[in-house]
This record gives structure tokens, C-alpha cells and sequence, in this order.
């Protein structure tokens, strides 16, 4: 049985495989239509969603799979997750029995579980998704934990290889930390810079003292760069860091003081506005091209005329959510035998 909570515990040919079915799928939407006939997937949102959820339903439908989609403490019972500890509060059912029942029903499982925000390594080290995984006795896949954003890392990946026709090596790009009014948690920048790292792009992390990524990640991402071609750095000059890119990639994330001090980290990103994604920005760049993972706050995170009068992969990268959750269903569930 194989999970895909992290790309970093998938081997380089399943990685390239899963890019270039996604690309085939966007090519040729309809086939495979009967592949996974008779297959039930059980898609479990914890947290909201638009893309993620939508694509992973018409996913699963296309392919001939049966999506049912569980909302917990909304039309299910709430779920316990410490171990060892006497239910007496409001959960009626434990995590451990609750996986394992959709996992008796569903042939796969997937789930969109955040970051808690109050304990910083237990999100680093996703142990809430770890956890469900370990009580699934069929393949897990992460919509989004407190980490990693798996899906979200194929679709770019699938767009920006498809966009320079194979050769991302070399290309300059440069994730952008942009404002926004709530701590956002980490895991789509966590996984767009361990992704644009594996295609051997150049990348430059931009953003403001006291916004800087966990140092596991970032090594383990100098670590893919060097094996691929590419090379990481910081910045905390985005004009600077934008000269002479190819791809601006924009998100907003929360400093690790939430943690331990909310009120100094609100402080330090309040103070920090300034940096958003505008046509001056873009202007220093190599033709850059726009990318975030939406939704995407207009003119907090990014000036209107960026999005609208481009050129912005943001609806591609959509668009090919749609595209990933296909090849990887396909990896999770091989040939559909």
C-alpha cells in the first residue's frame, strides 16, 4: 500500500510519471473514463475548500470512481485524536475507528486537515495527517495538511514544465511572501519550494526577517536542488529578488512566532504590507510570469491589473488541479486492477 502525504517520500520516476499523465490527462480529457470502475474514493474535509475538493470529485468521477465526501462535526460525529486519554468531552468517536471504517468502505482516502497553529512541531511534523494515515489499511492521500500541499505541488509543477517546454533547469524563480490580514499557515510554500527545487529551477525565497521557512524544508530543498541543477537562496529585498526572474510565485504565510508570541508576530506582518505583487514588481522581471495557488485576495496579496492583464498562470495552475488529482489516483491505485 503507498500514501502520498509528501513528494519527498516518492521516487523520481513516480514524480516525472505523475507530471506527464497529468499532462496527457489535460490533453485528453475523457480517457480512462471506466479505469477505476467500482472503486469508492472518501474524500474527508476538515477544513474548507473550492479547487481541492471540486477536482477531486469530478477526479474520481471521471476515472469512474464513486467520491463521497465526509465534512467531520458537520453530519458526522466529532472526532478524537489524543491517545491514551478517556473521552469524556464532546467527540463521540475516536479518529482511529472512524478512519478505519471509511477505510473498510472507501478503496483510497483523502484529507484536507490544517495546520492546528498552536503547536509548532507537531505541525511541522504533521502529526495529525501521520495519524490518520496510520489508521488507514487503504492508500491516503494529503488535500492539504499542516506541511505539505501534494496536489497543489503536482499541478504547478505539470504547468511550469508544460510552459517552458521541459526545460525549467536554470529558470529563475522566486517565491514571493506577500501580506495578508491572518497567519496563513506554511504548506503551499513549503511544497511549491521543495517542487520548483526538483525541477532545477533557481529559486529565491522572498521575504521579510522573521517569515522564514522551517530549516528542515529549506535544507532538504538545497538538498533536490543541487541533485537537479537548480540552487536556493534568501532574500529579503523582493525588488531585488525579482530581477531578472521568470517566475514570480506569490503566497502569504505566518511567522513561527504564532506560536509563541501572536502579538509580535500580527506586529511584524502588519508592518510588512508593502509587500505585495505589483506591475512594477512584475516590470523587473525576465517576462516573468505570475503564479499563485488561489484563493488569492486582490490588491492585498497582488494589484488587480497583475492577475487580469498578466501573463499569470494562476487559472492554469486551477485548471490542472483538475489534471494531477488524476495521475495521482492513477500512481496511488496502479492500473486499476
Amino acid at each position: 500500500m503507498r500514501h502520498l502525504l509528501d513528494w519527498l517520500d516518492i521516487d523520481e520516476t513516480s514524480w516525472t510519471s505523475c507530471i506527464r499523465d497529468a499532462q496527457r490527462f489535460a490533453d485528453h480529457r475523457g480517457t480512462d473514463a471506466e479505469r477505476f470502475l467500482g472503486r469508492a474514493l472518501g474524500l474527508v474535509f476538515f477544513n474548507d475548500s473550492l479547487r481541492t475538493r471540486v477536482s477531486m470529485e469530478l477526479a474520481a468521477t471521471e476515472l469512474g470512481a464513486k467520491p463521497v465526501v465526509v465534512t467531520p462535526g458537520s453530519g458526522t460525529w466529532g472526532f478524537a485524536w489524543e491517545e491514551g486519554v478517556p473521552m469524556t468531552g464532546g467527540e463521540a468517536e475516536h479518529i482511529r475507528e472512524a478512519v478505519g471504517v471509511l477505510s473498510r468502505y472507501c478503496h483510497g482516502l483523502g484529507v484536507r486537515l490544517f495546520a492546528e497553529g498552536n503547536d509548532r512541531q507537531k505541525d511541522v511534523d504533521d502529526v495529525r495527517l501521520k495519524t490518520f494515515a496510520a489508521a488507514s489499511d487503504v492508500p491516503v492521500l494529503n488535500l492539504e495538511s499542516a506541511a505539505r500541499h501534494p496536489c497543489q505541488a503536482l499541478a504547478d509543477a505539470s504547468v511550469l514544465d508544460r510552459t517552458f517546454d521541459g526545460a525549467t533547469k536554470g529558470k529563475k524563480f522566486v517565491l514571493q511572501w506577500a501580506w495578508h490580514p491572518k497567519p496563513l499557515p506554511m504548506a503551499v510554500p513549503n511544497s511549491t519550494l521543495l517542487m520548483a527545487s526538483r525541477l532545477g529551477m533557481d529559486v529565491v525565497v522572498a521575504r521579510p526577517e522573521g517569515f522564514e521557512l522551517d530549516a528542515g524544508v529549506m535544507d532538504a530543498a538545497r538538498r533536490q536542488a543541487a541533485a537537479h541543477g537548480g540552487s536556493v537562496s534568501e532574500s529579503t529585498d523582493p525588488a531585488a529578488a525579482a530581477d531578472g526572474a521568470q517566475v514570480i510565485y506569490a503566497k502569504a504565510w505566518g511567522g513561527f512566532e504564532r506560536y509563541t508570541d501572536p502579538s509580535v508576530e500580527e506586529a511584524r506582518r502588519h508592518a510588512n504590507k508593502d509587500w505585495r505583487v505589483t506591475t512594477d514588481l512584475m516590470a523587473r522581471t525576465d517576462n516573468g510570469l505570475f503564479m499563485h495557488c488561489l484563493p488569492v485576495r486582490r490588491g492585498v496579496v497582488v494589484d488587480d491589473a497583475v492577475l487580469d492583464e498578466g501573463p499569470s498562470l494562476h487559472l492554469d495552475q486551477a485548471e490542472f488541479r483538475l489534471h494531477a488529482q488524476k495521475a495521482i489516483l492513477s500512481m496511488l491505485w496502479g492500473a486499476g486492477e
